[in-house]
């Protein structure tokens, strides 16, 4: 546990942070500008709880694989729920997710780039399933967007006889690749705007920069790989749109 002496300025720090960030939304009349505070707070507890949690099992395969699926599931529901909630919808977010997890870290571990152990396996597995239910969220959003705003487009293909999935293949791909833009930022930027958190997590942890370096760029590639596999399964699974969707 954190020093007291290190703990109330860590305290003090987020209390501000937090206060400036509402204060701000809250003077610009954005909506639910309470919500950043909430989210920070919820944030701090579920950590707390995750490493001490963690503490008793990064070391247990069983335990860690538990941890992977707890984790995978509410990246699923997250997801699911920002693209309009129906168990049916789950299930296909669920399997398109897990399909680019599953690919990415058998390669990963499969080639040896990083050593297979409980550790590795939990620090890489978050990782990736983090970022690819923020992907499925961004791709499967911006393609139920792109489908509403275009839907004359689309009506006027399904009318001259095209498929549903014939009609929305441009809003598809459109989606695709607005989905993948932060992670192709954040990978082609690495090192010259942001240290990245794998990176700077392996050099406290005691490993060398070169290590660290290599390190992060199996997690990048990771993200990608996984991503794009997820964003490109879940746009083909929902692009049957016979009629137009509700806007989201």
């Amino acid at each position: 546990m954190p020093a007291p002496a290190v703990l109330l300025p860590t305290l003090v720090a987020v209390a501000i942070l937090a206060a400036l960030t509402v204060g701000l939304l809250w003077g610009s009349r954005t909506p639910s500008y309470l919500s950043p505070a909430l989210v920070i707070l919820r944030g701090a507890a579920q950590l707390a709880a995750i490493s001490l949690v963690l503490g008793g099992v990064i070391t247990s395969p069983l335990w860690v694989g538990a941890a992977l699926l707890v984790m995978f599931s509410v990246a699923s529901v997250t997801a699911t729920r920002r693209l309009t909630w129906s168990w049916r919808r789950l299930a296909l977010v669920a399997a398109t997710m897990a399909a680019g997890i599953l690919v990415t870290l058998a390669v990963v571990f499969g080639t040896g780039a990083i050593e297979f152990t409980p550790r590795y396996v939990l620090a890489v597995g978050g990782i990736v399933i983090g970022n690819s239910m923020t992907i499925a969220t961004l791709a499967g959003r911006r393609f139920f967007e792109a489908v509403v705003e275009q839907w004359d487009q689309v009506e006027g293909w399904l009318a001259l006889g095209a498929t549903p999935r014939q009609a929305t293949v441009i809003q598809a791909r459109q989606a695709v690749h607005a989905a993948l833009i932060p992670s192709t930022d954040q990978t082609k930027t690495t090192g010259l705007v942001t240290l990245p958190g794998a990176f700077v997590g392996a050099i406290f942890g005691g490993a060398s920069p070169l290590e660290a370096g290599r390190f992060q760029v199996v997690v990048l590639a990771s993200i990608m790989a996984a991503g794009s596999i997820t964003a490109v399964a879940l746009i083909r699974a929902l692009g049957n749109v016979p009629v137009r969707p509700q806007p989201l």
